[in-house]
């Protein structure tokens, strides 16, 4: 079975290491890389070539948005996903003009974010 590769994007380190254990614990999820900015981000999904991308909305030094147009510059075939707290339809607009194909609010259960890693792979 091929493994989905994923960079985590998020500057909280606690909510980072439980996608990160959450998602390890899936057999066809492989999480790569973890970024803590917006920077790092891209810098780290140039080097790693992840599938999947799972990104904050809100990071520091470059926020998720901007991250993820410059990661889909380089890397066209990924996939971003978008994580915010908040769920109003401008974020959502906004992430998917920036080029996310999905958009989670982190009060979303581990097995949704299994889910649409799985999904955005189609």
């Amino acid at each position: 079975m091929k493994r989905i590769t994923v960079l985590l994007a998020e500057d909280h380190l606690i909510v980072r290491e439980g996608f990160r254990k959450l998602l390890t614990a899936e057999d066809d999820i492989e999480v790569v890389g973890e970024a803590q900015t917006g920077r790092q981000a891209v810098t780290l999904a140039k080097k790693l070539r992840p599938a999947v991308v799972v990104m904050d909305i809100a990071m520091p030094l470059l926020n998720g948005l901007e991250a993820t147009r410059q990661i889909l510059k380089v890397i066209p075939g990924a996939k971003v996903i978008i994580l915010s707290a908040h769920s109003d339809d401008a974020y959502v607009k906004s992430a998917t003009e920036a080029g996310a194909v999905g958009f989670l609010i982190k009060q979303t259960s581990a097995q949704d974010v299994g889910r649409a890693i799985r999904e955005v792979q189609k």
